[in-house]
Formats: structure tokens, C-alpha cells, sequence
């Protein structure tokens, strides 16, 4: 149990040695522009896209990452991941926060929620030339119920746009997702919205021997979203033989990630996407 202590401090150590991060700014980064995605229902949906400084030596070869924003598919803003983002493109990938329709100012189901999520990684990867990134390296990310849109951009294969072609994928390469929603089941979160077309639309309920890797960070004092379900999913991910990797982050609640633990979820996130090659 010593040896196992140690070895564990030591690799903390280097790994915080290895990415040095800063606290969240004070005030957040700005996106460099903002891209119309879709239109629908009135609704004008944008991406917030950051890139890094040197963009003019490398078009065409970008990676890049698309974060969906947390709010219970209620409300919420883009705005969510700006901080990450900005920290990106310090490693040459462009970012992207993502709008997409919500109860509080669309009227809208969860279910186009997800709808926008796939239309966005649809989108990006049908521009990416435009964009100045490599189609074949986009990952997705969010927090809460943004994770959980990004997570069905590689499960719900039955839930699409309306006329949207469905030939280009929306399946992203990885998947960065902070305390996500995974179970809409009936002793799931936000199953009476949800019941019509839950089996669909669950995640957990979802999972194929074709889903991208995936990185789970979950505080232990959730009180949302059980760290249980965290622990099932990385379990049917890894009986698939899918990487998954699940952080947990002692005493924390849901909503931990732009808080105190900042500077940790961005060095694991670092890690990671590292680890798949994203950058060097």
C-alpha cells in the first residue's frame, strides 16, 4: 500500500510538473469569431471559435475540440468553456464552444438539444477546409448536460436534424467530458422529460465497440449525477475495449470544474488528449 501511495504521488508530481496550468482569468477570453452553424426555428445557432496565435503556419492541419456548455438542456451559454479553449490553442488546436437551443430561450426538448450537438460536429467537419482544421481529428467535450451532448454525438444514431444529411458524421475522435448526464433511464437523471424517447437518447444505454476514447472527471459528492453511473459507464466502455478513463476528484460537487479544481481538470484534460496524439 506504501509503494502503491508513492508511485501514485510521484506520477502526480510529474504530471503537474509536466502541464503547469494556470487558475481560470479573471475575466474570460474573448472567441477570435463567431460562425453561424444552423438556423432553425428562428434560432440562429453560433460557433465561438478560438485560435491559436500562430494559425497563418499550419492551415489545413489544425486539431480541434468542440465543448457543449452545461444547463440541465435548460439554459446556459456558450461562454462555459471559453477558458479552456483559449488554453487549447496554446497547444495549436483550435476550440470551439458551441451554442445550441435550450428550454429557457428556445422552448425547446432536450432532444434538440442533442440535435444541435450533432449538427455542429456535422457542420464543422463539412467546413473544415474553411476552418483551417484536419476533419479526422475533432474531438467533443462539455460539462453536465453538455456532456451529455457531446456523448450522444457518438451514441444516438436515431436522433437527427430533420433533413439533415446524415452521411457525414458527427462521431467525434475523443471525448473530454466533464460530470456528463449518462443515464436517462428510468432511475436516471431527467427521465419524465426525456421518457418518449429515452431508450434513444441514454448514453449509457448507447454504447458501441466503436466509441471514441474517452475521459470522465466527476467530483465524489456529486449530488446530480452518482458517481456510480460514472463507474458503469467506464465498465461497459472498457468490456468493449474502449479507453476510458474515469477522474475523480475527492469532495467536490457537481460543477467542480471552473472552480478550485480548475488548474486539475485542464492538466488531466491536457494529459489526454496528449496521450492520443491532439499534440505533442
Amino acid at each position: 500500500m506504501f509503494l502503491r501511495s508513492t508511485l501514485s504521488g510521484c506520477f502526480s508530481l510529474l504530471c503537474s510538473l509536466t502541464f503547469l496550468v494556470a487558475a481560470p482569468p479573471a475575466e474570460k477570453p474573448e472567441p477570435d469569431e463567431k460562425i453561424a452553424y444552423k438556423n432553425v426555428d428562428n434560432a440562429e445557432l453560433m460557433l465561438h471559435v478560438f485560435r491559436p496565435s500562430d494559425e497563418d503556419g499550419v492551415k489545413g492541419k489544425r486539431k480541434a475540440i468542440v465543448f457543449f456548455f452545461g444547463g440541465g438542456w435548460n439554459g446556459g451559454t456558450p461562454a462555459q468553456f471559453y477558458a479552456q479553449s483559449r488554453h487549447l490553442t496554446e497547444h495549436g488546436l483550435v476550440a470551439i464552444c458551441a451554442d445550441y437551443r435550450t428550454a429557457s430561450r428556445h422552448k425547446t426538448t432536450p432532444k434538440q438539444c442533442v440535435q444541435d450537438g450533432k449538427s455542429a460536429l456535422r457542420w464543422i467537419r463539412s467546413h473544415a477546409n474553411e476552418l483551417g482544421i484536419d476533419p479526422e481529428w475533432i474531438a467533443a467535450g462539455g460539462g453536465s448536460a453538455g456532456g451529455h451532448v457531446a456523448a450522444t454525438t457518438a451514441t444516438a444514431s436515431n436522433i437527427n436534424e430533420p433533413g439533415e444529411d446524415t452521411t457525414v458524421s458527427c462521431r467525434p475522435r475523443a471525448l473530454v467530458l466533464f460530470n456528463p448526464v449518462f443515464d436517462n433511464g428510468p432511475d436516471g437523471y431527467g427521465y419524465e422529460r426525456v421518457k418518449d424517447y429515452w431508450k434513444d437518447f441514454s448514453p449509457l444505454h448507447n454504447l458501441s465497440a466503436d466509441m471514441p476514447p474517452t475521459l470522465v472527471m466527476f467530483g465524489t459528492q456529486d449530488k446530480l449525477v452518482p458517481v456510480k453511473t460514472a463507474q458503469r459507464f467506464q465498465q461497459e466502455m472498457q468490456e468493449l475495449g474502449i479507453r476510458c478513463e474515469l477522474r475523480l476528484y475527492e469532495n467536490d460537487a457537481h460543477g467542480f470544474f471552473n472552480t478550485k479544481r480548475y488548474d486539475e481538470t485542464v492538466r488531466d484534460m491536457d494529459q489526454f488528449l496528449q496521450s492520443l496524439g491532439f499534440f505533442e
